[in-house]
């Protein structure tokens, strides 16, 4: 049975569910930034999900993308280039993160990871880019 790492609620906000993914957004207001995790028990790598799964996540990835730059339209910030990335270093459930980026964020040209410390969204902005996501993915 599927069950959500801990980690993801303590740094995101839930979107809800698409076909295969749950969707979140990643709580940092620095960066439009989706985070899709495969509900597929114990998922850890790509090569865990069934072809199907795999062309299905690409899709919702596309779908995400949309939805991402969404939120940068939304809050203002519109985005100038999408970054997809799936690690799994630190939390190693199978997910992907689709981060909105711009050449004057805190760690443009470089990867997002490491650089300065998460920045909650303002209560009114949370719900502007929650709202610009879920209308965008459909939820």
């Amino acid at each position: 049975m599927f069950q959500l790492d801990p980690a993801f609620p303590a740094t995101s906000q839930a979107l809800g569910d698409l076909a295969l993914c749950h969707a979140r957004l990643q709580a940092d207001a620095r960066y439009a930034w989706i985070v899709l995790i495969p509900r597929i028990a114990a998922a850890r790598e790509l090569e865990d999900l069934s072809g199907n799964d795999r062309a299905a996540l690409m899709e919702e990835i596309v779908r995400a993308s949309a939805a991402v730059r969404a939120i940068g339209q939304a809050l203002g910030r519109p985005v100038q280039k999408l970054n997809v990335g799936q690690l799994g270093n630190v939390t190693p459930q199978l997910h992907v993160h689709v981060v909105g980026r711009r050449t004057d964020d805190p760690a443009w040209p470089g990867p997002v990871w490491g650089v300065g410390s998460a920045e909650p969204y303002a209560d009114g902005a949370l719900a502007v880019a929650l709202q610009a996501a879920r209308i965008t993915l459909g939820l």
